[in-house]
């Protein structure tokens, strides 16, 4: 069963899933910290970037020193 294409389908769909939601939860955390709260508007168009763009995000806000910093770098994005 673990050989099988289907199972590898489901258990690859899983770890990206896993890799996303850890992502998301440090960016989440690390946000607050450096710009100040996130509104859920902004939560929310962050929840819908991809695995690639979360990755991009977490380096990118090192050098954020405002909300608007974070919103320009969403307006970047093909989301």
């Amino acid at each position: 069963m673990q050989e099988s294409v289907i199972y590898q389908d489901i258990l690859q769909k899983g770890e990206q899933k896993g890799k996303k939601q850890e992502a998301l939860a440090l960016i989440l955390r690390q946000l607050p910290r450096r710009i100040g709260p996130v509104t859920p508007q902004l939560q929310e168009q962050i929840r819908s970037l991809s695995v690639p763009q979360l990755e991009d995000l977490g380096e990118a806000l090192l050098d954020f020193s405002s909300e608007t910093d974070l919103i320009n770098w969403l307006a970047t994005q093909d989301s």
